[in-house]
């Protein structure tokens, strides 16, 4: 039986890994996060990953922080591209197979069409630079891995925009949100189901593989906050503004709608439409209240 390690088991793409790993019985599933393992220390890492010997490494680790990140570029560094570098290295020397996520912020948002695989990335923030490169450390250090670009990830566990969205609806009478910023929600329970079809495949892969993942549709942040405030019947007002009336510490893509025909055709998938999937996790988070 193929032992599977998840880093980053707190995050809200483990919490969803660990939710179904009880039905993949295939699979002898590791759950892991600080304080018991620090990707960043090489030494420390590669005693904790011996003890285990896992067959796949699903890294779900990042440092997520978008605006914070620009003062705190070491760590973000720290997190998003040395502990990258050292998980790498340890796959390579010991056959394991790693599963990486990376963002829709390595583009600089210029295109009017979803973006390929193959296409230029150009980060304009310290966030997308930093997992553009913990992206570059995968291919430099090891042989056998897949990177899964995703975009404006949310869902019931964590902190993420949608339960950002919810709470300010409750809290305040009117909610200002950007308009001119277009991309995609993915739902972190459906990306969790994914990655767990892509562990079955991996005998399929024998080199670094990049892979564009998000739920289909395109929205704006606006978009996306409205159909939120509907779902929950939450009666906050909701006003559009321009990014340049909201600024923020990191400059965000315009543009960074993902292309997934890649993943979908590697494996044979039907993706979930943002509204639908959203719909979903919304009926989960109020029947958890």
């Amino acid at each position: 039986m193929k032992t599977i390690l998840v880093t980053g088991a707190n995050g809200q793409l483990g919490n969803e890994l660990k939710k179904l790993s009880a039905n993949h019985k295939s699979y002898n599933f590791v759950f892991t996060d600080l304080p018991e393992v620090d990707l960043t220390n090489a030494d420390e890492l590669n005693i904790f990953l011996k003890k285990i010997n896992p067959d796949i490494i699903i890294n779900t680790a990042a440092y997520t922080a978008v605006d914070l990140a620009e003062s705190n570029v070491e760590t973000a560094n720290n997190v998003n591209v040395n502990a990258v570098a050292n998980i790498a290295k340890y796959c390579s020397y010991h056959n394991c197979f790693l599963i990486h996520f990376s963002t829709d912020f390595v583009f600089d948002g210029l295109s009017s069409i979803p973006y390929i695989e193959t296409d230029s990335a150009n980060p304009t923030s310290v966030y997308g630079k930093t997992k553009y490169d913990g992206e570059k450390e995968i291919f430099l250090n090891t042989k056998k891995a897949a990177i899964i670009r995703t975009s404006w990830l949310y869902g019931n566990y964590g902190n993420n925009f949608m339960k950002t969205m919810l709470k300010l609806g409750k809290e305040k009478e009117v909610v200002s949100v950007v308009f001119d910023q277009i991309g995609t929600p993915t739902w972190s329970a459906d990306l969790a189901e994914t990655v767990l079809k892509l562990t079955d495949k991996i005998d399929n892969i024998s080199n670094v593989e990049l892979f564009h993942y998000s739920n289909e549709g395109v929205a704006s942040w606006y978009d996306f906050t409205h159909e939120i405030f509907n779902l929950s019947n939450t009666k906050a007002k909701l006003i559009p503004v321009e990014t340049k009336d909201f600024m923020r510490p990191a400059k965000r893509p315009a543009y960074s709608v993902l292309n997934k025909s890649k993943i979908k055709n590697f494996l044979n998938i039907d993706i979930p439409h943002w509204k639908d999937s959203l719909k979903k996790c919304i009926e989960n988070e109020l029947s958890n209240k």
